[in-house]
C-alpha cells in the first residue's frame, strides 16, 4: 500500500473539521507541513475517495452513518450488489466456487475415492479401515498440493454453508484492503499451518475444510485493524468474540459429545496464531507507512 498525496493547501486553509470527518470515518491518513502548505496524504487506494469527500465537506460538517460493515451485501440502495462484489473480489469468490465444485464431486465427503486425491495423507480402504500413506513418502512422490488442498473438502452441508459464509466475509475485507494475491497468499499459508498443525496433534486421519484458515483470517484482520485502523476491516461487533468462544467451546470437546462430529482443534488453533502474526506483521508496516 502507497502513500500518496491528495491534498496540496494554504495554511490559511484550516483542515481541522476535514481531519475530524476522516477520522469518524475510520481513513487512514496523515497531515505534513512544507513550508506555507498544509499536505493531506493518504493510502493510493483511498486517494480518489479523500478527494471527492473533501470537494462535498470541506468543512467536515456531513452527517454520514459510518456502516457497521462497509463492505456487506445487499441492495443497490444500500451497497453492492453480490454480482458486484463477486467481480471485485474474484479471489474470495474463486475459493468458495472451488470449494462447492469440490463438494459436489465428492458427494460432500461421502465419496472416498474422490476425496482421496485432496486429502492430506493419500489412503487406501480395506475393509472398515483407512490405511494412510507417511506424508514423507507422499511429499517425495510430488503430492505438495495435499499440504493445503484439505481446506477444499468439507463434510456436510451445514460445515459447507457456515465456512463458506465466514470465508465470503472476512476474506473480501482482506481482497478490497491489501489485493487478492495477499489474500491467496495468506489463504494458502493458513491452510498449510493450520493442515500441519492438525495432522502433528492427531496423527494420521481424515480432516478438511476451510476453518483453519478462516481463523487465520480472523486472527489477522483483528490484529491488522488493532494497529492499523480501516473501515474495511471493521468487523460487526461482537463477530470476534462470538468466534473466540466457539474456539473455546470446541476446544472443551462438547460439540463431539453432543454428536455434531469431532472438530479439528489444532488446526483452528494454529490458523489463529499464524494470523496473529500475520497481522501483527502486516499492521505494523502499515502503521509505519502512514507516521512515516
Amino acid at each position: 500500500m502507497n502513500i500518496v498525496e491528495v491534498l496540496r493547501l494554504p495554511l490559511s486553509i484550516d483542515l481541522g473539521g476535514f481531519v475530524g470527518l476522516l477520522e469518524r470515518l475510520q481513513l487512514p491518513h496523515r497531515v505534513s507541513l512544507e513550508g506555507e502548505e498544509q499536505v493531506l496524504w493518504a493510502p493510493d487506494t483511498l486517494a480518489a475517495d479523500v478527494r471527492e469527500l473533501y470537494q462535498r465537506f470541506p468543512d467536515g460538517n456531513a452527517e454520514i452513518q459510518v456502516a457497521e460493515d462497509p463492505v456487506g451485501a445487499g441492495s443497490p440502495a444500500n451497497g453492492p450488489t453480490l454480482a458486484e462484489q463477486a467481480k471485485a473480489c474474484k479471489v474470495t469468490a474463486g475459493i468458495l466456487i472451488l470449494c462447492l465444485v469440490v463438494a459436489g464431486l465428492t458427494g460432500l465427503g461421502d465419496n472416498l475415492d474422490a476425496i482421496r486425491w485432496l486429502t492430506f495423507l493419500d489412503f487406501r480402504v480395506q475393509g472398515d479401515y483407512l490405511f494412510f500413506t507417511p506424508l514423507a513418502q507422499g511429499l517425495a512422490e510430488g503430492q505438495w498440493w495435499r499440504l493445503v488442498s484439505p481446506m477444499l473438502l468439507h463434510f456436510g452441508v451445514l460445515h459447507l454453508a457456515m465456512n463458506s459464509l465466514w470465508y465470503w466475509e472476512l476474506g473480501k475485507r482482506i481482497e478490497l484492503r491489501q489485493g487478492p494475491w495477499l489474500l491467496l497468499g495468506l489463504t494458502l499459508l493458513f491452510s498449510l499451518v493450520s493442515n500441519l498443525a492438525q495432522h502433528y496433534s492427531s496423527g494420521p486421519s481424515l480432516f478438511g475444510g476451510l476453518s483453519g484458515v478462516l481463523y487465520g483470517l480472523l486472527g489477522h484482520v483483528w490484529l491488522f485493524q488493532w494497529l492499523a485502523p480501516n473501515r474495511y476491516f471493521n468487523l460487526p461487533k461482537g463477530v470476534l468474540v462470538m468466534m473466540l468462544i466457539w474456539l473455546v467451546v470446541c476446544l472443551t470437546g462438547v460439540v463431539g459429545q453432543l454428536g455434531f462430529g469431532q472438530i479439528a482443534n489444532a488446526a483452528h488453533v494454529g490458523g489463529l496464531l499464524i494470523g496473529c502474526l500475520t497481522g501483527l506483521l502486516g499492521g505494523a508496516l502499515a502503521r509505519r507507512k502512514l507516521s512515516a
